[in-house]
């Protein structure tokens, strides 16, 4: 069986990007001014970038879960320079993170537990069949990843 630790990420998170754009996420009128961290200096130039955010966060949770919202503003936070040589880590927004997380929810591929988020058995498996369905694609291409997909 098929999941979504043997397919490549970037390819993965793509196209549920395309897919979430399909379904009933909404996007918040603030979404073309705003930055994603303390430590960006300019919003993203993606006009999708919040599909993308929100098919990278169903992956994440997909991965980690149960984690929290705090460990998700960790994961996409990054460095920022202090001075000449210093720098510290900065969290990402965690406004960004929780607007998504809700819209998962009521789309219900992801469920709230006393731990943090996880994702549910839809979720679960909408994600290993988008997973399979690219394995399937990648060993049309290339036969040698059949013996892999066995």
């Amino acid at each position: 069986m098929v999941k979504v630790y043997d397919v490549p990420a970037d390819i993965l998170i793509s196209r549920l990007s395309s897919i979430l754009q399909d379904e009933e996420i909404s996007l918040p009128k603030w979404v073309p001014f705003v930055k994603t961290s303390s430590h960006k200096k300019r919003p993203p130039q993606e006009n999708n970038w919040w599909y993308i955010r929100c098919a990278s966060i169903l992956r994440k949770i997909y991965l980690y879960g149960p984690i929290s919202i705090n460990d998700l503003r960790s994961i996409y936070g990054g460095t920022r320079s202090i001075r000449y040589s210093t720098s510290e880590h900065k969290d990402a927004s965690g406004s960004i993170i929780r607007v998504i997380v809700h819209d998962l929810e009521k789309l219900d591929y992801v469920k709230k537990t006393k731990r943090g988020r996880m994702i549910s058995g839809p979720g679960m498996k909408k994600l290993d069949r988008l997973s399979a369905d690219i394995l399937n694609q990648l060993c049309a291409q290339n036969p040698l990843l059949k013996i892999y997909a066995k």
